[in-house]
């Protein structure tokens, strides 16, 4: 296949956490580059009354972002093929929110509609190096998605791994830091490690990765904010809030029966996911932050700015 277009008309999939950093990036580059933006919302979303739908509906169109409805769950393949086939870059940011069978659903539509270019949601670890069979089933369907992309040669694709969302770890359901008990619980081992990015520095470096000449194609393009050991997280924590906290490693026995007790708890899949060690870490040299001298906000920066100390 010859090289691609560059991009000029634009369509993100959602509008989320990781969807609107993106939007909020493309909008400000796509200006340099002569491209347009558009952003596919439920009908139901963009007609909504609720105050923090209106917020996200009225900050698209201040960006000068245009609005389509559809709805990757309800469309079909074919459908979905006639919504993409305006556009020459399609992007994926809908999450798993949107149920496991709808990223190949959106691929093949991809790959239906005749665009150059494709870029799944595939933000996060590298399902390649976790490999099949895992506690995390999800990890199955990417690859899935992963194997057909790789099998077709109508469309480029390029696939974004960023690790773990940087807020995720702090979450309290996921448990590996817990800041009322301070306590930090390790998954697998000590010395295991994440890589995490915030969604602002995705959404930047996404935006740079779609512009970016020559034009990037069939690639697994890795960014990281940071790569840490859970053994390191205790000093980084005392140092934000003055006292001491606890550490402790959740093995993976533990967290694997944990699991089989509660086969369809999302949390406790991730976290026996995590605790395998493979695929969810990365270092900082073969990221393409690293390589074109972007600045990302660390681990340590993001305590600094979101956690509180009193």
């Amino acid at each position: 296949m010859s090289t691609p277009i560059q991009s000029r008309a634009i369509l993100v999939l959602g509008a989320g956490e990781l969807g609107m950093p993106v939007i909020r990036n493309l909008a400000r580059l796509g200006k340099e580059h002569g491209a347009s933006i558009s952003v596919m919302l439920r009908s139901a979303s963009i007609a909504s009354d609720l105050p923090e739908k209106r917020v996200v509906v009225d900050e698209i169109r201040s960006l000068g972002v245009a609005i389509v409805s559809g709805d990757l769950v309800a469309a079909t393949v074919d459908e979905l093929a006639a919504m993409f086939s305006k556009y020459d870059t399609v992007i994926g940011c809908t999450g798993y929110a949107a149920g496991r069978d709808t990223p190949m659903k959106v691929a093949r539509a991809a790959v239906k509609s005749g665009i150059p270019r494709y870029f799944p949601w595939q933000f996060g670890v590298d399902f390649d190096a976790i490999g099949r069979g895992g506690p995390q089933d999800l990890f199955d369907a990417q690859l899935d998605v992963r194997d057909y992309l790789r099998s077709q040669s109508a469309m480029d694709w390029v696939v974004i791994s960023t690790g773990m969302f940087t807020s995720y770890l702090f979450e309290p359901e996921f448990s590996v830091i817990d800041l009322k008990g301070k306590r930090v619980n390790a998954l697998g081992s000590r010395t295991n490690a994440v890589t995490l990015t915030t969604p602002d520095d995705i959404g930047a470096m996404t935006a740079q990765i779609v512009f970016h000449t020559p034009a990037i194609r069939n690639e697994i393009v890795y960014l990281a904010g940071d790569t840490i050991r859970y053994e390191a997280l205790p000093a980084m924590l005392e140092e934000q809030f003055g006292s001491p906290f606890n550490f402790a490693v959740w093995d993976v026995p533990r967290l694997m029966r944990e699991l089989a007790d509660d086969p369809s708890n999302m949390i406790k899949k991730y976290r026996a996911a995590f605790a395998q060690g493979r695929g969810v870490s990365w270092g900082m040299e073969k990221t393409f932050n690293a390589k074109t001298g972007a600045k990302l906000e660390s681990v340590r920066d993001w305590m600094r700015a979101n956690l509180t100390t009193s």
